[in-house]
């Protein structure tokens, strides 16, 4: 009965194959969400932050960390999404970025310079795929859901459009340019503690060069979480930049 409620609800306002892809997260986030209570996301946010604290690497008890202390911040986040024309169609159809929903082989064919080929360069220099992200399991409200969704399978796409490797220094560059954008703590945490862990030759470069970088692209640059890449494909970076105010990093 449920179910059929949520079928009539979603055809009544979208047409049918913007039905079928909202349809597709709805189903993922049934099949995987897990509801806590307070006491039990109150030990989730502790372990996770104490683990990835030790170990920054521990994709799993970020993405935790981010689900149970990120409530306020997704809210923010989907606001600002639904204030956007841009946004606001990311919500209704709510795209996936993986192997399955992506055409790999086109975007490795595209001109050198476009959105499309960067990020499949960006892929294969840095041995990552999109398929490693985790679903979210732990937040309440579906369209929360998917925006802490999106954030995650856009990551390496933010990294792609800003020139930063997948490094300690490159990531904790992006985490400061997300943590001014969408305010989630996780990413806070990991502009403030990441640069514990870089080597003394980085660290100089991310205090000379990288953080007053991050700082001013995070503040200037429009909301990069309302961009919609996947019809972006094709763009050249430099009308790209020009378009959301982003300057790349250069000294």
């Amino acid at each position: 009965m449920k179910r059929l409620l949520v079928i009539v609800k979603y055809r009544s306002i979208l047409n049918y194959g913007l039905y079928r892809q909202f349809s597709t997260f709805h189903e993922d986030f049934q099949q995987n969400h897990i509801e806590t209570n307070l006491l039990q996301r109150t030990l989730l946010s502790v372990g996770s932050a104490a683990v990835s604290i030790l170990n920054p690497y521990r994709g799993d008890m970020i993405a935790c960390l981010g689900e149970t202390t990120g409530d306020n911040a997704a809210k923010y986040v989907l606001k600002k999404m639904q204030n956007s024309n841009e946004g606001s169609r990311i919500l209704a159809e709510k795209p996936r970025v993986n192997t399955r929903t992506v055409d790999m082989e086109h975007l490795a064919q595209l001109p050198d310079g476009t959105i499309g080929k960067t990020y499949s360069n960006f892929l294969n220099e840095n041995k990552v795929t999109p398929d490693s992200r985790l679903p979210v399991q732990f937040i309440d409200d579906p369209e929360l859901a998917y925006v802490v969704q999106r954030y995650r399978e856009v990551h390496d796409l933010i990294h792609t459009v800003l020139q930063m490797r997948t490094n300690m220094l490159g990531e904790v560059t992006v985490k400061w340019v997300e943590a001014i954008q969408t305010k989630f703590p996780m990413c806070i945490g990991g502009a403030i503690f990441g640069p514990i862990r870089l080597l003394p030759k980085h660290r100089q470069l991310y205090l000379q060069h990288y953080l007053p970088w991050a700082v001013k692209t995070g503040t200037k640059a429009e909301f990069l979480l309302n961009i919609y890449f996947e019809k972006r494909w094709e763009q050249p970076l430099n009308e790209f930049y020009r378009e959301m105010k982003i300057e790349p990093l250069k000294f």
